[in-house]
């Protein structure tokens, strides 16, 4: 190394003495006035703006103007990827010297204190921040203003709902802080805010040249099962699901989504102007306007069943254009049922026009017509003639009788009457129930009333006509007492039919009265045929004739007293041959027909 030599520099007083022992007191004061001169004025707990004297991997030196130069670690300035020599910072003070005479100093701090200084000035003064969207949370964003984590809710983005919050993450967005809450360092920030004053200009104009008739475009704000929300720009509108077409519509977001952009035409609002109505099928003509010319009552039209009521069906031809198909003219039956057992939604069918008004737009239709009138068929006459036998379905009870389906639009009477010949029948209901099969006979038909007389009993010969030789007059029959009255007894005699006995004739020879349930010996006192009636007694079997009697009369009562004891054989020889009336027996209880009368055969006692 080369030797300096320094002419001016006094050797003797720096080894001799030591470093500045040969300076006087004014020298001494006077260096220390230049050399203090040259460093800042600092105080700890201070922000300061500092300069980037030298950058490593690890640190960044920076310098503040004092006595010497502070450090900082380079993870500090993460958000100052460009940093380089000779950029100013600001850094906090937090000592002026360490232990080891070292100045420290952090640029984090300095960050966080001058954020919440321009966070509280920029609420106080409602100015804009520019943020930076870190990531989504709960019911929001994380935004960053200033190095501090603010929060931005989801309804503080925009105006319109916001579905999807991730479109946001790693974006700058203007805001405006809204909330500070020093309690726990929490800061509300708002973007809406900005856009509601943007929009109230455009607001307050739209507003001010609305009128109806005007058309629109606006933005699918909020859907309802009742209607949809326009966005027209800062105003918002209803459009009704009635006024989205002409069509049916269940729900509008059959038609539309959130986010179109739909044209609409201002329909009506209020003297305030904070309501707007809206439509979008008033934009098209009405579909009626746009009819087939050749469409007429008895035309033929096919649609889409779209609604169904317990009254009938709705038919649509094309949207907006319905018609009205009553129950009544779905079947040619008599018997209205559900429409849904004829029809369903969605079914596409063909149908008549049974009445049309273009002007009051509407249309009544029918399917039946598409088939034949059963009353009109050419082979009724013959299919239905009298003594014809049929089978169908109860469809309904009254009083007087039942009304039987033997096929769609057929419907004929069964009389309660001519249910039974043996059986008195109070009511239908009695017999059968609604949903039965029952064979019949037909007695009478009148086409051209719609008119069919059926019969049940008939297809079985009348059993009175036999009956008329086995309950003859004076024959004595064993009975069973089944009801009884303050005036009269029921019995049921044999074969199942039915009998009558005053009350005074069920008295027994011991004086007591038959009650229900007894089995006795009862004498035919009257018979009829027409009125299908028998009167019996048992009194007359036991009592002594009177003596106005004439003789045979007598020599009848004595044989019938006489029979009393044997009553087996007191039958055989009144009623005849017992294997005939088995007979009997045996076919009305397997339904066929009795036979024709019977003839009492003579001498019956003999061959007994």
């Amino acid at each position: 190394m080369a030797n300096h030599t320094f002419p001016d520099f006094d050797w003797d007083k720096v080894t001799k003495k030591g470093i500045g022992a040969g300076y006087s007191i004014a020298e001494k004061e006077e260096l220390e006035k230049v050399y203090g001169d040259t460093f800042s004025a600092i105080e700890e707990k201070d922000v300061v703006d500092a300069l980037v004297v030298g950058i490593s991997d690890r640190e960044v030196l920076l310098n503040i103007g004092f006595k010497s130069d502070g450090i900082v670690s380079r993870s500090e300035f993460r958000d100052l990827p460009d940093l380089k020599v000779g950029d100013k910072v600001e850094v906090f003070i937090e000592k002026q010297e360490d232990a080891l005479g070292q100045l420290v100093i952090s640029r984090k701090k300095a960050r966080i204190l001058t954020a919440w200084t321009k966070i509280e000035a920029a609420l106080e003064t409602d100015i804009i921040v520019d943020a930076l969207i870190k990531r989504r949370t709960k019911g929001g964003l994380i935004v960053d203003i200033y190095g501090i984590e603010a929060f931005l809710p989801g309804s503080q983005i925009d105006v319109k709902p916001i579905r999807d919050f991730d479109v946001f993450v790693g974006k700058r967005m203007e805001v405006k802080v809204v909330k500070i809450n020093h309690a726990n360092d929490n800061v509300v920030v708002s973007h809406k805010v900005l856009i509601e004053k943007d929009l109230e200009t455009q607001r307050q104009q739209i507003l001010t040249n609305l009128e109806k008739g005007q058309v629109l475009e606006g933005v699918v704000k909020n859907i309802t099962n009742f209607g949809v929300f326009i966005d027209l720009g800062g105003v918002d509108g209803l459009l009704h699901i009635t006024d989205i077409s002409w069509g049916r519509v269940n729900h509008p977001n059959e038609v539309l989504n959130l986010d179109d952009k739909i044209k609409v035409v201002v329909l009506d609002f209020d003297d305030d102007k904070k309501r707007i109505s809206l439509g979008m099928k008033q934009l098209e003509a009405h579909p009626w306007d746009s009819l087939a010319e050749g469409l007429e009552v008895g035309s033929k039209v096919t649609g889409k069943i779209v609604n169904i009521a317990d009254y009938g069906a709705f038919l649509e031809l094309k949207p907006g254009v319905e018609g009205l198909i009553h129950v009544s003219e779905m079947s040619w039956s008599q018997h209205l049922r559900n429409p849904s057992d004829f029809l369903q939604i969605g079914d596409e069918i063909a149908a008549v026009i049974l009445t049309l008004d273009k002007e009051e737009r509407k249309m009544s239709l029918g399917i039946k017509q598409l088939t034949e009138d059963p009353w009109t068929k050419q082979d009724l006459l013959a299919k239905y003639a009298i003594g014809t036998k049929h089978k169908g379905t109860v469809r309904n009870l009254t009083n007087f009788g039942l009304f039987l389906e033997l096929e769609e639009g057929i419907d004929g009477l069964v009389h309660v009457s001519d249910l039974s010949w043996t059986k008195k029948i109070k009511h239908p209901s009695d017999f059968v129930k609604i949903g039965d099969e029952l064979e019949v006979v037909v007695l009478e038909l009148d086409g051209e009333n719609r008119r069919l007389a059926l019969s049940h009993k008939h297809l079985e010969e009348n059993p009175w006509d036999t009956f008329e030789t086995v309950f003859e007059i004076g024959s004595v029959h064993e009975c069973t007492i089944v009801g009884k009255t303050d005036k009269q007894v029921n019995l049921e005699l044999p074969y199942g039919i039915e009998g009558y006995a005053a009350l005074k004739a069920v008295a027994k020879e011991d004086g007591t009265l038959g009650e229900v349930g007894d089995k006795l010996a009862f004498e035919v006192i009257e018979f009829s045929k027409e009125e299908k009636k028998i009167v019996l007694s048992h009194s007359k079997i036991w009592e002594a004739p009177s003596a106005e009697e004439p003789k045979a009369d007598k020599k009848k009562a004595a044989t019938t007293k006489t029979e009393k004891t044997k009553l087996p054989e007191a039958e055989k020889s009144t009623l005849g041959d017992l294997s005939a009336l088995a007979a009997l027996k045996d076919q009305m209880e397997s339904g066929e027909a009795p036979k024709k009368k019977a003839t009492k055969k003579k001498g019956s006692d003999e061959e007994a």
